[in-house]
This record gives structure tokens, C-alpha cells and sequence, in this order.
């Protein structure tokens, strides 16, 4: 049997889904058994996941079908690996390692099937990813979200089971909007290959389509409640906020498959038509609103964790403002924001428990009982502090929660400030988005909130900050486990390699955006790919 490319396509579902169903048969009891297995298949999805990327950039930019079954397209049902799926792939793959790490610290024992439930979820974000068509899209997606469900109640708890139980409502709920999406899609179209729909949504008859664009836009909705658009994402802050840590960092990367399928679709689908394709100025106006939303969030939040969940909201808006602008350079710059905020995010999620066992439980409530009735004003004098060292995991909490906070906020010198500058630099440039060599109003609007949502981000970090390491009520120097904080240092340090290498990340993200706006290649390959038959005949000579 002679391996290509096309055969490794596959593996990045195959593996997580025999690794995590094989766990089930093993007895809850060896814990050490089942992390060792998940462990050895994440980093076989890591190695896997970076073979995919050279190959998907080689020769200017490779595309490999995978038809499952054998059937000719655009019958068959097929995995299609580019640029970006790839780039999605590995930055899946790059969480789900110090995510798994960190939950040995004690999460992975609080409930049962903990890692199969984990291993499930990458088997549904991966083929999310890689599939072609949208009834597989649709399979995948119900594959996640039910890993999801059970990681959602992990630990238990009551105001974790409510979350949760909010959290399974609405996904349901965007389950069968997707699935009545797709119906109608397919009943007007009779197929529901992606690439098979961009050839023939152009002639669809006048009469039909109608009913296809309500299936588009129902179809649209349920991205977009994963997604998070305001007034769609009410549950995910409180979701995020209550969901155990490292759950929470992996779920970083769910509310972009969202984001991923609108970008796909949309340039696929409608991209070519006059002003940017449909449903474009909703993904724009509803991006703002949404970082309005996220702003007003992040400056009222009280805790870390409702922080963190707002600041994904914000970060969602700006990628759906980017994506509603329909412009190769934006689009570009927003996949470098979409990297950089993903790590960032998932670190701190991570960060947020560390940090809090450094206070005592009743710490939060004394400080704002104090700050709201004036008590902290009164300095008192107390020679016996002055020297005391700093210990030492206190500092290195100290420095992630700045890294952080930088790579939040947007500022410089890490990637948090690289994306947002590549952002700005690409909408204020007449050439690439104004009309008549002016900058549009809209455009103004986002320039605007973009660096507001940083500043609110900034304000929010250092009152926290302030308040955690700087002037606590009740400090208590954490026990963090080098299984805890590595996982944290470990995606810190991949922003800053993000940062170095931003250059070449960056030429990378152009290719990407250039392929999704003229995805005749795309389209090309998937209708044109070769039978089993054909590519083993190639593979020989």
C-alpha cells in the first residue's frame, strides 16, 4: 500500500475517534492509562497537523480531496485540505496539547470519560475543518457539540450545571436551524457539496431563490449563534465563566469554527457578487454591535471569568466586522487576529484559576465592599512589609497575567498588537477598501472601536491586576503544579514566537485570503479529484 497525502488527510479524525471510543473500554480507575493514550494521540495530531500545513503551502499553494467511499465527485462524500483548513488544523492541534496538560492538575478526575469527551470534541473540530459538503459538516458539527455538552457539565457544581444546561438549550436549538438550513439548500439545489453549490447557485432559477437565501440565512443564523454575534451570544460569557478551566481553553477555539464556516461560505457562495455578497452587511454591522457589546461587557465584569468570556465575544465581533468587509487584505489580517486572540485567550483561561488561588474565597467581596465604601483610602503605615520578597510563583503568575493583559489589550510588542495594526493599516488604506480614494464612514466605525476595545480591555487588566497582586485583602501564596503552569508558559510562548516570525505568518495569511477570494481553484480541484484508481496510478510512477 503506497501512503500520499490523500490517505493523511483522514487522520486527523481517524485518530482522536479510535483513540478516545478504545478509552472507553478502559476502567476509569487508570487515570494514568487514559492521559498517557490522549497525550500520545494530541501529539500525533500535532506532528500530523504540521505535515498538513507544508503540504497544503507547498508548490504555491496545494489542495488534496480525500473522496470517502470512492464515489466520483460530486457525489462523493470528500475531506478537502487548503490553506486554511490546515491553518485551523494546527492551531487546534497546538491547544489541545497544553489544554490536556493542564487538566492532569486535577480536572481530568473530577468526572468520568473526561478524556474520551475531549478527544471526541478534536475529532469534530478537525473534520469540521476538512470536510467538503454540508450534510458532513452538519455530522461533525453534532459530534462536537455533544463532547461539548458533557465537558460543559464537567466537575459538576450547581451554578456549572445551569450554564450548561443553558449552553445545550441554544446549541440544540442551532442544531436544527442547521439542519432546516440545509434541507432547504438541498431542496433547491440537489446538492450539498460546497463546491458543487458555488457552480450552481448562479443558475438557480429566479423563482427558487428565494427559498435558497432563507436557507442560506437560516443556515447563517446557527454559525452565528456559535459564533457569538450579538444579540445570538448572551450565553457565552456566563458558559465560559463556569465552565472548568481548561475546558474553557479549548472552547476558545469552538466559537471560531463559526467563524470559519461563514468565511468559507461566504466567499465560496456569493463572494464574487456586487458588494461583497450576501448577508455581508449583516457579518459587519452585527460585528460591531457585538464589540459594543463585548466593550460594555469586559469594563462591567467583576470577575476574571466573565472578563475572559466577554473578551472572546469581542474578539468574535472583530472577526465578523473583518469578514463582513469582504476585502483579501482584511481578511488576511483578521486570520492573523483570529491565531493570536485564540492562544491568548486559552492562556488566560488557564491563567484565571492559577491566579485565583491566591485569594481566599471571600477576597473579591471584601475588596469591593471596601473600594465601595471608602475603606481602602485610609493608608496605614507598616514598616514590617517593606522588603519582604516576592515569592516566587506569585512572580510568575504576575508575569503571564502582563503577558496577557498586553496580548489582550493590543499592545506592543506582541502579536495582540501586530494583528490589530495589520487590521487597521488594511482598512485605512483607499487603495485596498475606500471608494473614490476615500476611507468610508463604516470603516471609521471599526477603526474606532477596534482601539476602544483594546483601551477597555487595558482598563479592566489593570484594576484586576491591581487588585489581585498589588493590594489584596487576604493574599495566600498559591501551590501552582508544573503541570499547570507550563501548559500557560508553553501558549505565552507561541505568541511571542508568533510575534518573531510575523513576517513570514503573515506572507502565509495573504496566501490564505488570496485563495479564499478566488476560490476557483478550490472548486476546481474537488470537482476534478481523482478516484482511488487514479492518484495510486500517479503515486507509483
Amino acid at each position: 500500500m503506497i501512503l500520499t497525502p490523500e490517505h493523511l488527510v483522514i487522520a486527523p479524525i481517524l485518530i482522536p475517534f479510535i483513540t478516545g471510543a478504545l478509552l472507553l473500554f478502559v476502567e476509569d480507575r487508570k487515570r494514568h492509562l487514559k492521559a498517557g493514550a490522549s497525550i500520545l494521540a494530541t501529539l500525533a495530531l500535532l506532528g500530523i497537523a504540521y505535515e498538513l500545513l507544508e503540504i497544503s503551502h507547498a508548490s504555491g499553494g496545494r489542495i488534496v480531496v480525500y473522496l470517502l467511499g470512492d464515489w466520483p465527485p460530486p457525489f462523493a462524500i470528500n475531506l478537502v485540505l487548503d490553506r486554511l483548513s490546515a491553518m485551523m488544523l494546527m492551531l487546534t492541534s497546538i491547544l489541545a496539547i497544553p489544554t490536556l496538560i493542564f487538566s492532569l492538575g486535577r480536572w481530568h478526575k473530577a468526572g468520568l470519560h473526561f478524556h474520551t469527551l475531549f478527544l471526541l470534541l478534536l475529532m469534530g473540530l478537525n473534520g469540521a475543518f476538512l470536510t467538503g459538503d454540508l450534510f458532513n459538516l452538519f455530522v461533525f458539527f453534532e459530534v462536537m457539540l455533544a463532547a461539548s455538552y458533557g465537558l460543559a457539565l464537567h466537575g459538576s457544581g450547581l451554578q456549572r450545571v445551569r450554564a450548561g444546561l443553558h449552553y445545550i438549550a441554544i446549541n440544540l436549538t442551532a442544531s436544527l436551524l442547521f439542519l432546516i438550513g440545509v434541507a432547504l439548500i438541498y431542496g433547491t439545489t440537489g446538492t450539498l457539496s460546497m463546491a458543487d453549490l458555488a457552480v450552481r447557485i448562479p443558475q438557480i432559477a429566479e423563482e427558487n431563490r428565494m427559498l435558497l437565501e432563507i436557507g442560506a440565512a437560516i443556515l447563517g443564523v446557527a454559525f452565528l449563534i456559535k459564533a457569538g454575534m450579538w444579540p445570538l451570544g448572551f450565553w457565552l460569557p456566563t458558559t465560559y465563566t463556569f465552565a472548568s478551566a481548561p475546558v474553557a481553553a479549548i472552547f476558545a477555539i469552538m466559537s471560531k469554527v463559526g467563524i470559519y464556516v461563514l468565511l468559507r461560505l461566504s466567499l465560496l457562495f456569493y463572494g464574487e457578487e456586487p458588494g461583497g455578497g450576501f448577508g455581508s452587511q449583516i457579518l459587519f454591522y452585527g460585528g460591531l454591535i457585538t464589540i459594543v457589546f463585548g466593550i460594555i461587557g469586559v469594563l462591567a465584569s467583576q470577575s476574571l471569568g466573565r472578563f475572559a468570556g466577554f473578551s472572546v465575544l469581542v474578539s468574535s465581533g472583530t472577526l465578523l466586522a473583518a469578514i463582513g468587509l469582504t476585502q483579501t487584505d482584511i481578511t488576511a489580517s483578521a486570520l492573523f487576529y483570529l491565531t493570536s486572540s485564540t492562544l491568548a485567550i486559552s492562556a488566560f483561561f488557564m491563567l484565571i484559576e492559577l491566579v485565583e488561588k491566591e485569594q481566599n474565597p471571600i477576597t473579591s467581596i471584601l475588596a469591593v465592599t471596601m473600594e465601595a465604601f471608602g475603606e481602602s483610602d485610609e493608608e496605614e503605615e507598616d514598616e514590617e512589609i517593606v522588603g519582604i520578597a516576592i515569592p516566587g510563583a506569585v512572580a510568575l503568575l504576575g508575569i503571564s497575567f502582563a503577558a496577557c493583559s498586553i496580548l489582550l489589550a493590543g499592545l506592543p510588542p506582541l502579536s495582540g498588537f501586530i494583528a490589530k495594526f495589520a487590521i487597521l493599516t488594511a482598512i485605512l488604506n483607499p487603495e485596498g477598501f475606500g471608494q473614490g480614494g476615500t476611507i468610508v464612514s463604516a470603516a471609521w466605525w471599526f477603526v474606532a472601536l477596534l482601539i476602544l476595545s483594546g483601551l477597555a480591555a487595558l482598563i479592566a487588566l489593570v484594576r484586576a491586576g491591581i487588585r489581585i497582586f498589588w493590594a489584596p485583602v487576604a493574599a495566600l501564596v498559591p501551590r501552582v503544579l508544573l503541570t499547570e503552569i507550563v501548559p500557560v508558559a508553553v501558549l505565552l510562548f507561541m505568541t511571542l514566537a508568533l510575534t518573531v516570525q510575523a513576517g513570514p505568518v503573515m506572507r502565509f495569511m495573504e496566501a490564505t485570503a488570496v485563495s479564499l477570494h478566488e476560490p476557483e481553484s478550490y472548486i476546481e480541484a474537488v470537482l476534478k479529484a481523482p478516484q482511488a484508481a487514479q492518484w495510486r496510478t500517479e503515486a507509483e510512477e
